[in-house]
């Protein structure tokens, strides 16, 4: 017989069995208990790991064990998924992220890799996709180096494009017959395509090579430049303002540049 509980007036009802596994599994994502850092930093690892075997997705493609390794990457991703909607408190509102949407192309990608071959290099987009949604960076936060996530930040935003780039490059201008050697002439492209070196000793083919060497160039530039100040700009700190919600501050700031409230930030003991 279900019974109830007066709380505060109201009536509180014993949570259901899958009530209680989504409560778990959520503080397993998003808690700061041993056991959910744990957790959380194997995901990471695991994330991690495949990225990197994205990285040589194209190399890979026509080995034996690429499509055994694709379907394993598939059904471990479809978990991770899986796992986070249905943690998630409002899972519908969850699956709308972007982020989340650009894992589930990456999924359909995974699934169908003859239909999508072409479209593979864009898996890499996870490692910008990880970063963005704020997971990547929870063990730096709770490290001293919280201080470096700016900086790495834009250094995991130049890698992603580095190697995107060198996907594309490879899939339409390098990829038949040319396997590793292909591959890194790819990556030695757009490296000195983004830093505009131009040796000239790699170019790309046809009108449709020249406009990617151009949004390679332009693209990489930028990125370049966001990267440069975050390394020499002004150590900040993250911590919101209670009054008007600046969130960068100076480390030993006691009152907010924008509003000028008091300001009460920990400080960790580094010098």
């Amino acid at each position: 017989m279900t019974t109830t509980k007066a709380v505060s007036g109201r009536t509180h009802r014993p949570r259901t069995w899958l009530a209680r596994k989504r409560i778990k599994l959520r503080r397993l994502y998003h808690g700061h208990r041993p056991s959910a850092l744990r957790f959380q930093m194997g995901v990471l690892v695991v994330d991690l790991a495949i990225i990197v075997l994205f990285i040589f997705a194209p190399v890979l493609r026509d080995t034996p064990a690429y499509l055994w390794l694709d379907y394993s990457v598939a059904a471990v991703l479809a978990l991770d998924l899986g796992a986070r909607t249905f943690a998630a408190r409002h899972p519908w509102r969850y699956l709308r992220q972007p982020f989340v949407v650009l894992d589930l192309f990456i999924l359909v990608t995974l699934l169908f890799p003859q239909t999508f071959v072409n479209l593979g290099f864009l898996r890499i987009v996870r490692l910008w996709s990880l970063s963005r949604s704020g997971f990547l960076w929870r063990p730096l936060r709770r490290s001293r180096f919280a201080l470096y996530e700016t900086p790495a930040r834009a250094v995991v935003n130049l890698v992603a494009f580095l190697f995107v780039a060198t996907g594309f490059v490879y899939t339409f201008f390098f990829r038949r017959g040319s396997g590793m050697t292909g591959y890194v002439d790819a990556l030695y492209f757009t490296v000195t395509s983004v830093t505009t070196t131009g040796y000239g000793d790699i170019t790309l083919e046809g009108p449709g090579g020249k406009l990617t060497a151009i949004v390679i160039m332009i693209t990489g530039i930028s990125l370049f430049v966001r990267l440069a100040q975050a390394v020499f700009k002004p150590t900040k700190v993250e911590f919101p303002c209670p009054a008007c919600g600046l969130r960068r501050h100076d480390p030993d700031a006691v009152h907010c540049k924008a509003c000028g409230h008091l300001l009460n930030i920990p400080d960790d003991g580094n010098d």
